[in-house]
């Protein structure tokens, strides 16, 4: 059996850290976009990633062999969670409004804990559903305050970036299952290295037609901050987190990284949060803490 800690941990801090950099990653993947289109900057990115990612692991020396069984499931929910959701999110993205995706987003964390308790994953204590109640509705507050439209035009964007959250929240409960006992780095590169190919073929057409010399230095950086802090860095922490707190939990510190992303916008453009913000601010931290008591984990291994 899996135990899941009842108290705050290193993988909770860890936890954390992700949310300050998936926060800032908006705005400097933004401005990274300005130069690289969102399918080539994705192809380039997971490809640079899982390379560095497969050899870190054979470095680290986890990358040991793994059950057949055990190995086609994270190759597949490597696809999921990398490919699938990727193109999924990007293109919802870019045919719906940044708010309406913020809001469809908002849901992960209860898709996750319905998941994780529906296949038997995990067991969603009263205070792990509290947590996610209040968490998802803080960050309703925080993203109604700017305004939600939804509207016929928008639809089939709304339907995809909900795909996206379906995928993502099926690769976190099927990573704390088939992954059961397996190093969270050798997950990751796994998975990582399993989305590539799908991601690179799709932006081929972009890659051959980039101007590359558009491409500055700060361009670089801000691509170099996606792919070795957003990806690689968080990617690890976060996998560690589910194996370690288990996924509902964990998805439950989705909803605070919307919130470091309009900090870092108040400090950095001078977008000052309105009262609306702050209350929806406030439930999203008494959320996760109410949640670190929360979930117990149930025994686990691969889904058959």
């Amino acid at each position: 059996m899996l135990a899941t800690p009842r108290r705050f941990t290193a993988h909770d801090l860890e936890m954390l850290l992700v949310t300050v950099i998936w926060g800032g990653n908006f705005s400097v993947s933004k401005f990274a976009l300005e130069r690289i289109p969102p399918l080539p900057f994705s192809a380039l990115r997971f490809l640079f990633s899982s390379v560095l990612l497969l050899f870190i692991a054979r470095r680290a020396g986890v990358a040991a062999p793994l059950p057949r069984r055990t190995l086609w499931w994270l190759i597949a929910l490597g696809v999921l969670g990398n490919t699938i959701y990727q193109t999924a999110f990007m293109t919802g993205l870019a045919i719906t409004s940044a708010t309406n995706s913020a809001m469809i987003i908002a849901s992960l964390p209860v898709v996750v804990a319905l998941l994780g308790a529906v296949l038997g994953v995990e067991r969603s204590t009263p205070a792990l559903w509290l947590g996610v109640v209040l968490g998802t509705a803080g960050v309703a507050l925080v993203v109604a305050a700017r305004g939600v439209h939804f509207s016929a035009d928008s639809l089939r964007g709304d339907l995809l970036v909900l795909f996206a959250v379906l995928c993502w929240s099926f690769y976190m409960v099927g990573v704390r299952r088939a992954g059961a006992g397996v190093n969270p780095l050798w997950i990751t590169a796994i998975t990582a290295a399993a989305g590539t190919p799908g991601l690179v073929l799709l932006g081929v057409p972009g890659l051959v037609r980039l101007s590359w010399s558009e491409v500055t230095p700060k361009h670089w950086a801000a691509f170099a901050y996606a792919a070795l802090l957003s990806l690689v860095l968080s990617y690890v922490l976060y996998n560690r987190a589910v194996q370690a707190i288990g996924s509902g939990r964990t998805a439950l510190y989705n909803c605070i990284t919307p919130l470091v992303a309009m900090l870092i916008a108040w400090l950095t453009l001078g977008e000052v949060p309105t009262g609306v913000q702050f209350a929806g601010m406030a439930l999203v931290i008494f959320g996760v803490l109410v949640s670190v008591t929360a979930s117990t984990a149930v025994p686990s291994g691969v889904p058959e």
